[in-house]
């Protein structure tokens, strides 16, 4: 259940945040650093529900919608994305914390790793995305490409609710599944998000640092995680790979039986990477 929405303040504008405990005053007062969620691009707060409720006895947890996501308006003008994250980070902690994000939200993670590495105690990335990262139609799979063709399609065509299905196919489900895998609850919560984040028409780039993170990789010394399900993109899957052997101190978790949204799936099992993850260090 997502705690109710508190907000952090930036110039006037408004994220809305959940904390676990569900307060400021015990969020700051609770042992252990801070760990901040930060969602893919295809998600917002909500989809860390299930896993924060599971590692409250780590410290305290904060996530946030990014601006235009969940319950956070889109931003009436220019900002960027790392701003808003050391707003968050402001206010719950005064020394390093730990980021743990997915796809997009791996992205900024690593990107604050670089620009602020004293602030951050380490990483747990779920298939991140990698500023700077080449990109080449040519290598992705015959099922994502063809899955890639359709969304650009109904795309051009305004067609929302083909572009509804076809993004939960692609990342809720992965894109060799023959039909829809994941339902119940988690289809639910990601049919929900994702309506959100068209009807916004979230353009994630606008918002970057211009961090080229891939070629400066080699200079993260936190330690961190690098986790993908086995049911994801395969181009993704083998970026994640190279990832795990050009940052310094990373370590490699393989999530049998989830594509790219694995807390959605198995909150369970991204729960015990992250607490593995932080209690090693």
């Amino acid at each position: 259940m997502t705690p109710p929405p508190l907000f952090t303040e930036i110039d006037g504008y408004h994220l809305a945040t959940s904390r676990w405990p569900d307060d400021a005053a015990s969020t700051r007062s609770a042992t252990g650093p801070p760990i901040v969620l930060l969602h893919a691009g295809v998600c917002d707060r909500r989809s860390w529900d299930r896993t924060a409720e599971q590692l409250t006895d780590l410290g305290p947890l904060v996530a946030y919608d990014r601006r235009g996501f969940g319950d956070s308006p889109v931003s009436p003008g220019p900002y960027r994305d790392l701003d808003d994250l050391w707003a968050v980070v402001d206010g719950v902690s005064d020394g390093p914390v730990w980021l743990v994000g997915s796809s997009m939200g791996g992205l900024l993670a690593l990107d604050a790793a670089l620009t602020a590495p004293d602030r951050v105690a380490g990483l747990v990335l779920l298939a991140p995305a990698i500023s700077g990262a080449p990109e080449d139609d040519d290598d992705l799979d015959p099922q994502t490409r063809s899955l890639s063709d359709q969304l650009g399609a109904a795309a051009e065509a305004g067609d929302a609710n083909l572009r509804l299905q076809l993004r939960l196919r692609l990342w809720l489900d992965g894109p060799a599944a023959a039909a829809p895998r994941v339902g119940g609850p988690a289809r639910e919560l990601a049919l929900a998000m994702n309506e959100i984040i068209l009807r916004n028409d979230v353009d994630d780039e606008a918002s970057a640092a211009g961090v080229d993170a891939w070629s400066r990789l080699a200079e993260i010394s936190t330690p961190a995680t690098v986790a993908w399900g086995d049911l994801d993109v395969p181009v993704l899957i083998a970026q994640c790979e190279q990832l795990t052997h050009r940052l310094p101190r990373a370590q490699r978790r393989i999530l049998p039986g989830t594509a790219h949204l694995p807390y959605l799936e198995r909150p369970d099992l991204v729960a015990d990477v992250i607490r593995e993850a932080v209690r090693a260090r």
